[in-house]
């Protein structure tokens, strides 16, 4: 009998363990052998940027053959070329739009372009751009460098009193800390204005190229900003017409462009909007200016509003830049 327990024991021992096995497996199972690997979050790709984005409707919905690439420094940028519609051409028409505006914008920018050619004026529209951004200068604060010191400091503060802060101290570190923001902006102001600048020349190379004996500057909005300080500041004998409709300061840049126009050498136009008070208030100090210039060849010209009827507006300001341009 005592033998026959102990041949059995074993047997009773795993019958008592196999339970708890199958509880422990079932608790902790094996991982899946198909499970896939946590993947890593997918970066979204960035947006395009507003030139970017008006690039792509303009090379869809604008006939290829008015499109050109044209080069300027280390960039390439898209153009709208339209020839006169005459075999003597009376010269070309560069057009600079105002900021956030396409080289095809539905206010005097597109209008102007599509119909100068019908009255013997080739016309080049350029694309600009896009503008500086103020939120690219971090603070000293937001710097990581700067960062890691706040940080060490605190820490260090634990351990030491506190002191009381250096006024005199403050005032030079904020004042140090603004003088290198103002350095860092006008920087970027200046690269800008080259960029500008540069596609401007490019534009007059490319209206040179293609036989244009007369060229004319117009620029629309900040455009016309754009295009007095260009020629105020590279004055040339191969633009002699420059055209300013509903002009504007870029609130960015100097010199203002009430202190260009009276350095100005060229034929100018000032096309202004009369029915706006704070614009015509500043037309008329682009007009007193010019005045105490001798010798002066600036022209303003009023526009009137026509409410309800945008066409009719457009064919207004049609009718007086191709007047000007043709008694000059």
């Amino acid at each position: 009998m005592p033998y026959t327990i102990r041949a059995l024991f074993p047997a009773i021992c795993l019958t008592l363990i196999l339970p708890c096995w199958q509880v422990a497996m079932a608790a902790d199972p094996a991982p899946d052998k198909d499970a896939k690997a946590a993947e890593p979050p997918v970066e979204r790709a960035a947006l395009p940027s507003r030139s970017e984005e008006d690039k792509l409707v303009l090379e869809r919905q604008v006939p290829k053959a008015e499109q050109q690439q044209l080069q300027a420094g280390e960039e390439n940028y898209l153009a709208l070329w339209k020839p006169a519609n005459t075999d003597d051409p009376k010269g070309a028409v560069v057009i600079v739009p105002g900021a956030d505006e396409s080289p095809d914008w539905p206010n005097a920018v597109g209008p102007l372009r599509r119909k100068l050619p019908d009255v013997g004026w080739s016309s080049l529209s350029l694309s600009l751009p896009d503008a500086y951004d103020d939120g690219i200068f971090a603070r000293a604060a937001d710097t990581p460098a700067t960062a890691d010191k706040a940080a060490a400091d605190k820490d260090k503060s634990k351990d030491t009193p506190a002191k009381a802060p250096d006024p005199a101290a403050s005032a030079e570190a904020d004042a140090a800390a603004a003088a290198a923001q103002a350095a860092a902006q006008a920087e970027l102001t200046k690269a800008n204005a080259e960029k500008i600048f540069a596609r401007i020349d490019s534009a007059i190379a490319f209206a040179q190229q293609n036989k244009a004996h007369t060229i004319a500057l117009l620029g629309h909005g900040t455009g016309a900003y754009w295009v007095a300080r260009y020629m105020s500041e590279r004055p040339s004998p191969t633009v002699q017409k420059l055209v300013m409709v509903t002009a504007a300061d870029t609130g960015k840049d100097t010199p203002s462009l009430l202190e260009i126009v009276p350095t100005l050498k060229v034929a100018t136009a000032d096309f202004v909007d009369r029915d706006k008070t704070i614009p015509r208030q500043q037309a008329q100090d682009r007009l007193d200016a010019s005045k105490r210039v001798k010798n002066a060849r600036f022209t303003q010209v009023a526009l009137s509003a026509i409410p309800g009827n945008t066409a009719m507006e457009q064919d207004q300001l049609f009718r007086r830049v191709r007047g000007w341009l043709e008694a000059q």
